[in-house]
Parts: structure tokens; sequence; C-alpha cells
């Protein structure tokens, strides 16, 4: 197996993996990026990782068949994971397990923009998202979807702890009291 340590293409996976929002323990551990294979350059122009390659700094895990790095005047413009599916998982600060899955993640580092799909699930400590396609921009933090529950359309699961208790009576009918609530 080809081991590669702090080479500048693992280092545009860590921004793909959110890591601003990363613990700070994980960004003080050793980058290691493993795979079957490697073909590219280390300047301008593409690199590939190819067959089970494995990402792992502290938290951060992401597993895919390939890992594609785009470089341009010596930075990192675009990095390409597939797989079946790609998967990354992370603690985030204060919130818990981070974990996304999806067939191809896209990663334009000017943008900001993450694109997952192909069977995208993100799942969070509070909330669940699903679809075919999942767009996130790291910038805004701005989420957006399609697609992909068999009916076309996008599945949102939120935690229970998140959904806001509404009351939609009109101020001036009087709630009931928990003695005369059946449930």
């Amino acid at each position: 197996m080809t081991f590669l340590r702090k080479m500048p293409a693992g280092l545009a996976l860590l921004l793909l993996c959110g890591q601003l929002l990363a613990l700070e323990s994980d960004r003080k551990q050793a980058l290691e990026v493993n795979a079957d294979a490697t073909e590219g350059t280390l300047g301008d122009g593409k690199a590939v990782l190819y067959g089970n390659v494995v990402i792992r700094q502290g938290s951060l895990l992401v597993r895919a068949d390939t890992a594609e790095v785009e470089k341009v005047e010596g930075r990192v413009r675009r990095v390409i994971l597939t797989g079946k599916p790609v998967h990354r998982e992370q603690e985030i600060e204060e919130e818990g397990l981070v974990q996304a899955d999806a067939l191809k993640i896209e990663y334009v580092v000017a943008t900001g923009i993450i694109t997952l799909t192909g069977a995208a699930t993100v799942i969070h400590p509070q909330y669940h998202v699903s679809g075919e396609l999942l767009i996130y921009d790291m910038k805004l933090q701005h989420f957006q979807g399609n697609g992909g529950d068999g009916n076309g359309r996008i599945r949102i699961e939120l935690d229970p702890e998140v959904v806001p208790d509404i009351d939609t009576r009109p101020d001036n009918e009087e709630k009931p009291s928990r003695e005369s609530d059946p449930f």
C-alpha cells in the first residue's frame, strides 16, 4: 500500500471535510493518506489516488475508491472523491460526530462549495438529510438539495429537541391543562 504523508493533495482533502469546524485536537494530529496506488504530479495538474483510499487525521476519517486533486498555480483548485460510497466522518466542535456518504463528493476551493451526488446522506446529531444531490456552501453556510427517496424528493429528519414546540391556537383560546390531555 502506498503511504503518502503530508502530501499537498491530502491537505486539500482536509478542507473538504470542514476543517474549520473540526475538533481543535484534530488539526494538531498527523495527516495520513493511504491508497493502493497513486499517479500524477505534485505540482500543477492532477494527482489521483486509487483503490482503498483512506485519509485520517484525529477524528477525521475519509474512505473512497478514488481521490482526484487538481492544482493550479501551486494551489488546490478542486478535489473529487468517488466510491461505493465515499464515506466521511469527523467530530465537530460542541456538536458530535457528523457523517456523510455519497457516490461522489466534489469540493471547489475558490467557491467553498461541496457537492454530494448519488445516494447522498448527511447524519448530524441534530438532523439527517438525504437526497440525490446535496450542496453546501461553506462561505454562506447555505444548504440545498433535491431528490432521492424514490419519489424524487429530499428527506430531512430533525431531532425532536431541535423542533420548537409551536402552539398554533389563537392567543385568546385557552390551552388545555396536562390533566385533561389524554395523551
